[in-house]
């Protein structure tokens, strides 16, 4: 353990912690890691494969980005317990529903493979430590964002997946960012990770005129891009939309004023770290390594590693693109 505390160099700053990427070990030969998520031609997991890949150049070890091509927890479900047979070095996961993954995961854990959750978390489960983004943050910063553009009055649609955890805390910062407001959200569309989805049902709400939303707001990448289109299609307009990630179709939207802002993620930082993590916990495994560290006053694992989020919009869209390069 204290060999652990000494090679990570864990430096306890506002709550983050950080890992010297130059103190593991290199040239780790015949190890293999493993990302699964969902919907994994997505550019947001596009970038995050780029992450992970670059970690395991620096790192000298094989490393894969997994899951299927369409949002479906009970097929990631299964290409956990295929990986888990493989008897890997570690797993990232990004968890789809907690509910369907926990088993596998704490089973996974028990059988001495290290497993972290990253972009969307298992925290009931025995992974080690999630990585990626505060999602309640998140959303608190699009519900600011909402409240200031409605001028703190008005309806909104809300996209999302019900189920998944980091949606869920997204929407709670939306609400409390939205507290004390005459905002309300008075529709609520699954779009099942499938944009196509999005693209209907925003036509259907166009063209009954029933609900006449002030406001269009996206917990997921997929959506957005397809309500700025229809509205564009119908040539509507006065509306506001608020997406989440920087997908190009996204930042597209924002510079031609259709979309408002997104609430952008680091899926690269979120695979890059989350591996040299898992690399490290491989080598220096906590003692018992299937342990509820998480409540754990002398857990050597933080719970969370927040990786940050930041307000896009046409103030700094232009900037971003050309990071995205």
């Amino acid at each position: 353990m204290r060999n652990l505390l000494r090679c990570a160099a864990i430096i306890c700053t506002i709550g983050t912690w950080l890992l010297a990427t130059g103190c593991s070990s290199s040239g780790h030969s015949g190890e293999k890691y493993y990302l699964i998520a969902t919907n994994i031609k997505l550019p947001y997991w596009q970038s995050a494969g780029t992450g992970l890949n670059r970690a395991a150049t620096d790192l000298k070890v094989d490393a894969e980005m997994v899951g299927p091509d369409t949002y479906d927890a009970n097929a990631e479900k299964e290409e956990l317990a295929r990986i888990v047979s493989r008897k890997p070095a570690g797993i990232l996961i990004s968890v789809a529903n907690p509910d369907v993954l926990k088993s596998d995961i704490d089973a996974a854990v028990s059988s001495g493979i290290p497993v972290v959750t990253m972009d969307s978390d298992a925290p009931g489960s025995q992974r080690l430590t999630f990585i990626g983004t505060n999602n309640y943050q998140a959303g608190l910063i699009g519900g600011r964002m909402l409240a200031k553009q409605l001028k703190g009055k008005g309806s909104a649609v809300v996209y999302t997946i019900p189920g998944q955890a980091n949606l869920e805390e997204r929407l709670r910062g939306y609400n409390d960012a939205l507290s004390g407001s005459q905002i309300s959200f008075v529709q609520t569309i699954d779009v099942h990770g499938n944009p196509a989805l999005a693209f209907d049902k925003t036509t259907e709400i166009i063209d009954a005129g029933k609900v006449k939303p002030d406001a269009f707001v996206c917990l997921e990448a997929t959506a957005c891009k397809e309500v700025a289109d229809v509205l564009t299609r119908k040539n509507v307009t006065g509306k506001t939309i608020v997406a989440m990630d920087t997908d190009t179709g996204t930042l597209e939207w924002i510079e031609k004023g259709t979309i408002a802002g997104t609430i952008a993620q680091r899926p690269y930082t979120m695979a890059y770290y989350g591996l040299h993590v898992l690399d490290e916990l491989h080598h220096h495994p906590p003692s018992p390594l299937a342990s509820n560290w998480s409540q754990n006053l002398r857990s050597p694992v933080p719970a969370n590693i927040d990786t940050g989020a930041t307000l896009v919009d046409k103030s700094n869209v232009a900037e971003v693109r050309e990071t995205k390069k």
